[in-house]
């Protein structure tokens, strides 16, 4: 194992999904020699020990990050300030220290004020996930052919950057590196407003399901099923993905306004001309996501394991 790739102690922050995939990955890739989880809750703790996917699992953030080479925040967004806060005076010189955020240059914002001189921050988002939650929903296949957007700040050390892409490389993603603001406004198109809308939709749903005596759930197809799958997605984790990527978030969904208004032109006037377009292209993007595997043709895809 080359020096880029392997990592003395790694430091995962937070044991949900993903914090609790990366331990398990990591029980099966030999990227470190020992791995530590951290997490603020006692019963989270306790669950880590009992599963056995770390070598120690403790509540003092600070002492879990003590000479630490790679720590990974894995917290909600919002609470990435505050850990930044804590672990700071704890880091070694020479540490990297990593999230797995869905915004980055919030998360930048937060972070980067209490790095110590001599500690790179390189901010990163696995685009992977499922709507579970905890430290018994990770599973190590969970970044296998997906993508891992490496978003360093301004300065960052290059060979730092590379170390951090080596280790997602690692446990099976492809990577790329992009700009923290540009990072937002792509994942605001292909993640953040889908959820808005599924989680608005579920919503409205609800209220109607009082009207219809449960006819909404009881005959509910495919599409809407898809949708109740994203919204049952963490609500601590949206709130704040939603409060810390607005200014993205609300510029595609100003945009997504005006599409859907032309829709309903389109449906009131009787265009189906312009109907049939749409959805042919729309249905191209569908191929397209599937020919570069980052989905399939199965109606199941990633939910029979659950």
């Amino acid at each position: 194992m080359s020096t880029e790739t392997h990592f003395d102690k790694v430091t995962l922050i937070g044991l949900g999904l993903i914090g609790s995939s990366i331990a398990r990955a990591l029980r099966q890739v030999p990227v470190a020699a020992h791995v530590v989880a951290a997490d603020r809750s006692e019963a989270v703790v306790a669950r880590v020990r009992e599963l056995g996917i770390a070598d120690e699992a403790t509540t003092d953030l600070g002492a879990a990050v003590e000479n630490a080479d790679l720590v990974i925040a894995c917290v909600p967004v919002g609470a990435m300030g505050a850990v930044a806060e804590v672990i700071g005076p704890h880091l070694k010189p020479g540490a990297i220290v990593s999230d797995v955020g869905s915004t980055k240059g919030s998360i930048v914002a937060q972070m980067a004020p209490h790095m110590p001189q001599g500690v790179q921050l390189i901010p990163a988002h696995p685009v992977a996930g499922t709507e579970h939650s905890g430290p018994d929903s990770g599973f190590p296949e969970l970044f296998h052919g997906r993508w891992c957007i490496i978003t360093p700040t301004e300065g960052a050390d290059p060979a730092a950057v590379d170390r951090v892409a080596a280790f997602w490389q690692a446990l099976g993603s492809k990577t790329e590196v992009m700009a923290p603001d540009h990072h937002d406004l792509v994942l605001a198109i292909t993640s953040h407003v889908p959820h808005l809308i599924a989680y608005n939709i579920v919503g409205t749903a609800s209220d109607l399901e009082q009207v219809t005596e449960s006819e909404v759930i009881k005959f509910s197809a495919g599409g809407f099923r898809d949708f109740t799958r994203i919204a049952a997605s963490d609500p601590t984790m949206w709130r704040d993905v939603f409060l810390h990527n607005k200014e993205a978030v609300l510029e595609v969904l100003g945009r997504f306004t005006e599409d859907l208004i032309a829709l309903q032109r389109n449906i009131r006037w009787g265009q189906g001309d312009q109907l049939f377009d749409l959805f042919t292209r729309t249905r191209a993007i569908r191929r397209s996501i599937i020919d570069q595997r980052q989905d399939t043709a199965d109606p199941d895809f990633g939910r029979g394991r659950k």
